[in-house]
């Protein structure tokens, strides 16, 4: 689930909650021998002309009307024209950059009209302000009012062969609304298994059953096509009731029917849909954590390669501007800024990478900018401005980009705080950098290690570089593997390019942030992690 948006514009603004469901018809057809492969790309725009993205949707394949899993959550402000752009692409690549894929269509509104609406059909249109055929986008919107998911483990058995002697089911879970069947979620497929055991997964109570137990929930079990014309196996409709009986010794049963079926003699089902376990708990939010005691805990490594240029001259990213700025300063004061209110002593290790340093003038990737490895910390934001500032001068900035080695200091820490089994540490690693990784294999493998860690990392690439291999690293539509073939537990990276943002430090914190709150939750709570200080919280009742 994304979650985005901007912060609000202070603490007099109060926000609610929404999330938002997507869903399109009648795309246009850009594939010569298969359907569209569509995905949507959500953008907000709170600060004039500059749109920034939230998130996007996964990737469906071969289907012209899709109806996407992924859910955004937003905060809502009534007193805000908070504009938003729904934009459609069919992918071509593996790529994360949508320029080179065909456009489908988009719409631009405001939240207040999906808020207003609930349920809104608009149709989609193209760059020159034609309609994108009788393509249409449908959005709608709910408010978040209830933290509590449904976790569950559940599998098949003796499911219907769809094609010779195999199938390869996954699940789709349906919430009745005053509109029709909404879908709540997806599982992943199991290829090639008529006994299939689908992944542990949890879904919000709002999403399956807006928090009644007794409101039908359809389930559907279909054999994945990969040209999109996926087989009904069978369905069945049930409540969030009758799955919570459910114990890994007595699991609950549902027999899949397929209606089609029914008149057949001797027909009986289509296969078993086992619920193993359905336990509802309460979901703390990212509020929660910060006010039961969680203390943030901020690393900044700065880029000193010699690809920034040389900092005495104005070509160089590292060259300080007579008004005392540079693209790196303006990113740790922008996101410095936001962050060191969640830092309760507002002390921060800052470390460079890439450069040959004094005295022995050996290249390091993890040297404290400070010159003192017993003590890395600097004093607020305007210490960290200060060590830069001074530390510059004394370095030959060389090479190569190598990432890896200041992600494993990080998460050494993280691991140390996650070993106490508390929900008391969260370490965010800010990183500032002007080129392309050169130990790609070894960051990967950092980043998948770490995902499994109370950590995140915001990458902010500055200068006019290709950031490709950044792109590729925030996976946001399908989680990183590392070279070995390890799978991240999560995305844990956030890229921004500085140049989007035209030195709107504001757009630009708002946008580095954006995933870090659902980030912090959503691990601790996968942990079942309580707050630290639980007692000191008001009852979420």
């Amino acid at each position: 689930m994304a979650a985005g948006g901007p912060q609000g514009p202070g603490a007099t603004h109060l926000a609610t909650k929404v999330e938002l469901t997507i869903s399109c018809e009648n795309l246009m057809d850009m594939d010569v021998f298969s359907k569209s492969d569509p995905l949507c790309a959500v953008y907000i725009n709170t600060t004039g002309s500059q749109w920034y993205e939230i998130g996007r949707t996964e990737m469906i394949l071969n289907n012209l009307n899709p109806k996407f899993a992924k859910k955004f959550v937003l905060d809502y402000y009534f007193e805000m024209v908070q504009k938003m752009k729904f934009s459609v692409y069919d992918i071509d690549n593996d790529t994360p950059d949508l320029s080179d894929d065909d456009f489908l269509g988009e719409l631009e509104c405001t939240l207040g009209q999906i808020v207003s609406n609930r349920q809104m059909t608009r149709p989609l249109m193209l760059r020159n302000h034609r309609p994108a055929g009788h393509g249409t986008i449908t959005i709608c919107a709910e408010e978040i009012t209830d933290n509590r998911m449904a976790n569950f483990e559940v599998y098949g058995r003796r499911l219907d062969k769809k094609y010779l002697w195999w199938s390869d089911p996954y699940l789709e879970f349906y919430k009745q609304t005053e509109t029709g069947w909404q879908l709540a979620h997806r599982t992943e497929v199991v290829k090639n298994n008529l006994n299939p055991i689908w992944r542990p997964f949890r879904i919000p109570l709002r999403s399956l059953c807006a928090g009644d137990p007794e409101k039908p929930v359809k389930v559907y079990c279909y054999d994945y096509h990969v040209n999109g014309s996926h087989s009904l196996i069978g369905s069945f409709q049930t409540t969030l009731a009758e799955m919570q009986t459910a114990t890994p010794i007595c699991p609950a049963e549902f027999e899949c029917i397929n209606h089609k079926k029914l008149k057949k003699k001797n027909y009986k089902n289509s296969g078993v849909i086992c619920i193993k376990s359905c336990q509802v708990v309460k979901e703390f939010t990212f509020l929660d954590y910060i006010m039961g005691g969680c203390g943030i805990n901020f690393t900044i490594a700065i880029d000193f390669t010699g690809s920034n240029g040389d900092p005495r001259t104005p070509e160089s990213l590292h060259y300080i501007n007579p008004e005392g700025y540079n693209e790196y300063l303006t990113a740790i004061w922008a996101v410095g800024n936001v962050i060191q209110d969640y830092d309760s002593n507002k002390m921060f290790p800052v470390f460079g990478f890439g450069a040959q340093v004094p005295p022995s003038w050996q290249v390091s990737h993890e040297f404290p900018i400070n010159f003192n490895p017993a003590n890395p910390f600097c004093s607020g934001i305007e210490g960290v401005v200060s060590a830069y500032q001074q530390c510059l001068p004394q370095l030959k900035l060389w090479g190569p980009t190598n990432f890896s080695p200041i992600i494993n200091h990080v998460a050494c820490f993280a691991r140390q705080a996650f070993r106490q089994h508390t929900a008391s540490q969260y370490y965010v690693l800010l990183i500032i950098t002007d080129g392309v990784i050169t130990d790609m294999d070894q960051t990967r493998t950092a980043i998948v290690a770490a995902s499994y860690l109370p950590m995140s990392i915001i990458i902010v690439g500055v200068g006019r570089a290709d950031f490709s291999a950044m792109e590729f690293l925030d996976s946001d539509d399908k989680l990183l593997r590392s070279a070995r073939g390890d799978v991240a537990a999560r995305d844990i990276v956030q890229f921004v390019p500085f140049r989007d943002f035209q030195g709107n430090s504001v757009a630009l914190a708002q946008s580095v942030l954006a995933e870090l709150p659902d980030q912090v939750a959503s691990f601790f709570n996968s942990y079942k992690l309580r707050p630290p200080n639980i007692f000191s919280l008001s009852d979420p009742s």
